[in-house]
């Protein structure tokens, strides 16, 4: 009786450990399978962002439109209907030309708002052009008194560092004149076809939107019927979700941080509150870089100046600007975008490298995108990648 237990036993063992060797077998494999379905993806991903998405770029645009303004294009179209004496039909205006007119007023008020803060900016410009004399004699004169220090420190004679100094600065004044006159005369045409481009590209952008808008329950219908409306309904309202999320707390930032600049360089007294608090605050939007990278080191130089007050005023503005953004930012986004801070500095430089300056929006959009078509082709838990 007691050989037979042990025997049994023994087969318990036996096929527990094949059990296991069969399962450790397997695991290689599942993995070697998720490693080529992420390399995959990650290929195809970056395949469609840099060669097919510079294709259809005012596309996108006039989906988004279209999207945002058909509901309220299919109401003004339902109201908007007029019985004609003698004709038995309504007349009716098609919900395309309402989206293209709404989108027309909104181009509108955006280039009123645009012009009304330019001129601000040109004024401010304009002024700042008549000071630049006073800081090149101020210029002018501090380094001249350095020379002079200089002279008597190493016994030099009279006036042979300032003459020094002065042929160097006339020649890299000259030089870079001449540097400025060639990029304008190389980029003018390019200029020139950058604007054309992009009235080209508004004008697809509005009709594209308009046609869009009148056909939008037939682009919906073969929305769903498509082969892939579970991977396209996963990754279009992720990325809508995140994207809108992550554009508005940026958008409020930017407008906060902006005005909280204007605000404190006007109190400062500086003639130009407005131009200088713009830059700060789109500089503030950047992930690498912050209000503190031009208010810390101008604070000091205020410091080193003897200017406490206005070293005070500028550290104050930067107290307040880094404490809102770490309120609010925290508040606005939480957990909605999906991603740690790491993986979205990881993702922005990475969008960097790879695309330019708009990687800032097409690595967290890549990293998101490679993220869920794994999670649905590979029927994985959500936060698994």
């Amino acid at each position: 009786m007691h050989i037979l237990v042990c025997c049994g036993h023994t087969r318990n063992v036996q096929r527990k450990y094949k059990s296991e060797a069969g399962e450790s077998m397997g695991k290689p494999e599942k993995k070697l399978k998720k490693i080529l379905r992420i390399l995959g993806i990650t290929g195809a991903v970056y395949g469609v962002f840099r060669f097919l998405l510079p294709l259809v770029v005012p596309f996108l645009f006039a989906v988004l439109f279209a999207v945002w303004l058909w509901p309220s294009a299919q109401k003004i179209s339902r109201h908007l209907r007029w019985k004609v004496p003698g004709i038995r039909r309504e007349l009716i205006i098609p919900e395309g030309a309402v989206a293209v007119f709404e989108l027309l007023l909104l181009f509108a008020i955006l280039m009123g708002i645009v012009s009304l803060g330019g001129r601000k900016l040109f004024q401010e410009l304009v002024r700042l052009s008549e000071r630049l004399p006073l800081w090149v004699q101020e210029m002018d004169r501090g380094l001249t008194k350095l020379c002079r220090l200089t002279e008597q420190t190493f016994c030099l004679k009279t006036d042979m560092a300032v003459f020094a100094v002065r042929a160097m600065l006339k020649e890299g004044i000259f030089s870079l004149r001449q540097r400025a006159m060639t990029l304008f005369v190389n980029h003018s045409a390019s200029c020139l076809r950058f604007f054309v481009y992009m009235g080209v590209f508004g004008a697809i952008v509005l009709i594209a939107t308009g046609l869009l808008v009148q056909e939008m329950d037939f682009w919906k219908k073969r929305f769903r019927q498509s082969e892939f409306h579970e991977e396209w309904s996963r990754v279009c309202e992720r990325l809508t979700n995140a994207g809108t999320v992550y554009l508005r707390a940026q958008g409020i930032l930017l407008v906060i941080t902006t005005l909280i600049c204007v605000v404190g360089f006007w109190l400062m007294g500086n003639p130009y509150y407005l131009l200088v608090g713009i830059a700060v605050g789109i500089l503030d939007a950047l992930p690498v870089f912050g209000v503190g990278t031009v208010l810390i080191p101008w604070a000091i130089l205020m410091l080193i100046l003897g200017k406490w007050e206005r070293a005070i005023w500028l550290f104050v503005i930067y107290v307040i600007c880094y404490f809102l953004r770490e309120i609010l930012e925290a508040k606005l986004m939480s957990r909605k975008v999906g991603m740690t801070p790491f993986e979205t500095l990881l993702s922005m430089y990475v969008g960097v490298q790879l695309f330019g300056i708009f990687g800032f929006l097409l690595g967290p959009a890549g990293f998101l995108l490679i993220r869920d078509l794994n999670q649905v082709w590979g029927h994985e838990a959500p936060d698994n990648c």
